[in-house]
């Protein structure tokens, strides 16, 4: 008697399966979702072309470790480890979310990808190389930007995390690569210059040129003291 093959092998897998998570069109890709993810792609999730170039962007040698800030159900992170020879990890505070992200990445077989379930508040950047984000925080200001009811929303939040993502910022070498996509880039600070952009501006390739003069005083011992009294900072500024 023959024994069935786990629903999860590569020769039970429908034909199309493989071909989704390589597929160049949000349509065909977004195929690897359930339909309520689905819905919610053309508005909240990275569309496959800026996936494709920002991975390319940030992961410019093997083994770097990008950041995906608020990774959703882990589109750019599946993209990003399919295209480049990266390694992306995603954070993200809505349990769903962070379960279809899992689901994706072992049923697809991707590897060099960990979705962590969590705030960004927690996160360190320092075990990171770049950094990619994708107007993360503006739903906690704009009603219209809401992805669901699963997480509480308040416009104090948005000022915790941008203060946070700066913050952490400042701490990463010179060199650090961001891009951003869409949203007013408040998340960066001034010591980063954008050197790049695409798709109508909306994308944006960060590089850190500068060193903080603020981030400079501190002494070396407050360091690694996440309970700096926050350094409020104008977002980085674009050439015409």
């Amino acid at each position: 008697m023959t024994q069935s093959l786990p629903a999860n092998t590569p020769s039970n897998r429908p034909a199309n399966a493989f071909s989704a998570i390589r597929a160049p069109k949000d349509v065909d890709f977004d195929m690897i979702y359930p339909l309520a993810i689905r819905k919610q792609s053309i508005t909240h999730w990275s569309p496959v072309n800026v996936c494709r170039m920002a991975a390319q962007l940030l992961a410019q040698r093997p083994g770097t470790r990008v950041l995906d800030i608020g990774c959703g159900p882990g589109k750019f992170c599946a993209i990003g480890a399919t295209t480049t020879e990266g390694f992306f990890t995603g954070v993200e505070q809505r349990e769903r979310l962070v379960k279809a992200a899992r689901d994706v990445m072992r049923q697809h077989q991707i590897d060099r990808v960990e979705i962590i379930h969590g705030n960004i508040l927690d996160v360190n950047f320092r075990h990171y190389d770049a950094f990619y984000l994708f107007n993360p925080f503006q739903e906690n200001i704009l009603s219209t930007l809401r992805i669901d009811y699963d997480v509480d929303l308040d416009p104090r939040f948005y000022d915790s995390y941008t203060t946070h993502v700066q913050q952490q910022l400042l701490r990463m070498p010179m060199g650090t690569r961001v891009v951003t996509y869409c949203g007013d880039c408040m998340e960066i600070p001034n010591a980063y210059a954008c050197t790049q952009t695409a798709f109508n501006d909306r994308l944006k390739l960060w590089v850190k040129k500068h060193a903080s003069p603020e981030y400079a005083r501190r002494s070396s011992a407050d360091e690694d003291d996440t309970n700096q009294p926050p350094l409020v900072l104008s977002g980085g500024l674009c050439p015409a």
